[in-house]
């Protein structure tokens, strides 16, 4: 057993990582349904109005299930203090899957070029960025409150 203030050496126990197990099967889902469901849509429907909100919305989805395993991937080899949860690294994926939906809107009209794309990713990334930050304050520290000066 650790002692009470913490592990003596430089070993961690192996069990504070976050496994894949929780990602798995959202992944899969999301992954089969939002390709499968683009591959339907593209080959059995009319371009009209509510096949092209379909078409976001099932874009938005398979961009997220394959970005999932990715993002755990990167938290995993580059780790943060405070470790992700699953809420963030299933935050991060959704990014990915607004940020192709977004791209693919903007290309619908036309007005998408390599700097609208880029200051969209560098958006969002700041976005991200931000929320980490937040959540890295509200964290209480290891150190106890100092006491106050007499």
């Amino acid at each position: 057993m650790p002692p009470e203030d913490g592990w003596p050496g430089i070993i961690q126990p192996m069990d504070e990582s976050l496994s894949y197990r929780p990602f798995l099967f959202p992944s899969l889902l999301l992954i089969t349904g939002g390709w499968g469901g683009l591959y339907l849509l593209m080959n059995l429907t009319q371009p009209t109005l509510w096949p092209r909100w379909g078409f976001f919305a099932l874009l938005m989805l398979a961009c997220t299930g394959t970005a999932l395993p990715l993002v755990y991937l990167l938290n995993r080899l580059f780790p943060s203090k405070p470790p992700v949860t699953v809420h963030i690294i299933t935050r991060q994926a959704t990014w990915f899957g607004v940020y192709f939906a977004a791209l693919a809107w903007l290309s619908i009209g036309r007005i998408l070029n390599f700097s609208i794309g880029l200051w969209l990713a560098l958006g969002l990334a700041a976005i991200e960025y931000l929320l980490r930050t937040r959540e890295t304050l509200s964290t209480p520290h290891d150190q106890p409150p100092q006491p106050p000066l007499s």
